[in-house]
């Protein structure tokens, strides 16, 4: 059921706007949710699969922040919303995605409103506070070939998947390194037998 992973919708009233004003989305992987420079126009509130979360800077550079997964929401995009700003991220569907949309108007008028609503909001900017503190240590603090295994490591899980189609290039991207560098340290991992490269994918033998 929907409130098994949404307990704000126990509250009658609240669900009862939720069904009536929610929009039901679905989205094929690789599908671009949110763009940097746009209007926040939805909160999304996932179903199924997971979307990734990139940071770009004026240059064009990514950088991997989160996973949205299912039964959680965008707290960026929270965040966005209610300061009436525009994105300053890239959401992309990491596999298909079913989820449900909530109108950025509703969604600010279910925080003034809904004391159930307001602390998904409150709980949701904090873990997610936590993740991006997270993710500042990595890139402060870690080494790159670290931050590969733990991002690896990260998305293996966020798809229940060992094998990652991906290329060397798009891991760079996230990593905000170079190809060359990620191509080598990813070498180093096959040669200790803790990945298997092919084309265009990485297959996760053990990171451990």
């Amino acid at each position: 059921m929907i409130t098994e992973k949404f307990d704000f919708l126990l509250h009658p009233a609240l669900r009862e706007e939720f069904e009536r004003d929610g929009v039901k989305l679905s989205f094929k992987a690789g599908d671009i949710l949110v763009e940097p420079q746009k209007c926040i126009k939805i909160i999304p509130l996932v179903l199924k699969g997971n979307i990734r979360v990139l940071r770009q800077n004026e240059d064009g550079q990514e950088l991997f922040i989160y996973y949205i997964k299912e039964g959680q929401s965008c707290a960026i995009s929270l965040s966005t919303m209610m300061m009436d700003k525009l994105s300053n991220i890239r959401a992309i569907a990491e596999e298909d995605v079913e989820l449900i949309g909530i109108p950025s108007p509703v969604a600010r008028h279910w925080y003034e409103t809904y004391p159930a609503w307001r602390w998904f909001v409150l709980n949701t900017l904090d873990f997610r506070y936590e993740e991006i503190l997270s993710t500042l240590d990595s890139v402060a603090f870690k080494k790159i070939d670290e931050r590969l295994i733990e991002y690896l490591a990260t998305k293996s899980e966020s798809i229940q998947n060992n094998s990652l189609t991906i290329t060397h290039q798009e891991i760079a991207n996230e990593l905000s390194t170079s190809r060359e560098v990620i191509s080598r340290l990813l070498k180093q991992l096959e040669q200790r037998g803790m990945v298997k490269l092919f084309r265009n994918k990485v297959e996760i033998i053990s990171l451990v």
